[in-house]
């Protein structure tokens, strides 16, 4: 069964959507993102992604204090990403109760570090983020477009012992019009031994049916829910 991983990014402490990634088309949903997990936990989700927006943008941890308390209040299992460039990120993140850390930009730049830190931490622990547009890398909370190879990149990862992969197609970000269904077929066929997590475009049930179906491992879903085309009480069947 497919993993159901809601989204919670966070501006300034609150709960927002951006479009394609556009720091412009910010809406804010909620003022408390602790009300949003606390929805979430109470229809018996188990996961979140949370992502810090400030972070990715400033390439530190800023938004820290929110995943404290969503972490000391609930039992969601919490992957953390945005900003995590240096140890004492990676250790505030891990503090502050993330179960596992997102590691995109980082990711990019220093290899060696981020492998050094899946040796520390383990496999379990770290979750490889690929973040894309027709197949290259994107960093910096998407604001920096990279010529790498989405599939080289993840290939390099994966043969050094990578288990989990968040692939986000920034184009369908947002947008509610389906995600990159052929991407994350593609990407399961050349690692199937990841963990392969689709991110961006969800807009109905239908499609994380067609995902699951395709033999993905989990899929972040935020706008849709966000926006009521998605009902909680809809994701129920998917909870194990």
């Amino acid at each position: 069964m497919i993993a159901i991983i809601p989204a919670i990014d966070v501006i300034e402490g609150k709960c927002i959507r951006l479009t394609q990634g556009k720091f412009e088309t910010k809406k804010v949903y909620n003022e408390n993102p602790l009300e949003v997990a606390k929805r979430f936990e109470d229809v018996g989700l188990q996961h979140l992604h949370l992502v810090d927006l400030d972070g990715a943008r400033e390439k530190q941890i800023i938004n820290w204090r929110v995943l404290e308390t969503i972490a000391s209040r609930t039992t969601l299992k919490i992957d953390f990403g945005g900003g995590i460039q240096s140890d004492d990120d990676l250790r505030i993140a891990f503090e502050c109760g993330a179960a596992q850390v997102n590691l995109g930009s980082i990711a990019v730049k220093d290899q060696e570090k981020v492998l050094g830190w899946l040796k520390a931490w383990g496999d379990e622990r770290i979750i490889l983020s690929a973040d894309v547009k027709e197949k290259k890398i994107a960093i910096h909370g998407w604001q920096d477009q990279t010529e790498i190879d989405l599939f080289d990149f993840v290939k390099d990862y994966h043969e050094a012992g990578m288990k989990y992969l968040v692939c986000t197609d920034i184009s369908r970000d947002g947008m509610l019009e389906g995600p990159a269904m052929d991407l994350y077929k593609e990407l399961k066929a050349s690692f199937p031994e990841m963990f392969i997590i689709a991110s961006g475009g969800i807009s109905r049930l239908s499609e994380i049916e067609e995902l699951d179906l395709a033999g993905i491992d989990g899929v972040i879903i935020g706008k849709a829910i966000y926006e009521g085309k998605i009902k909680l009480q809809e994701l129920k069947p998917f909870i194990c």
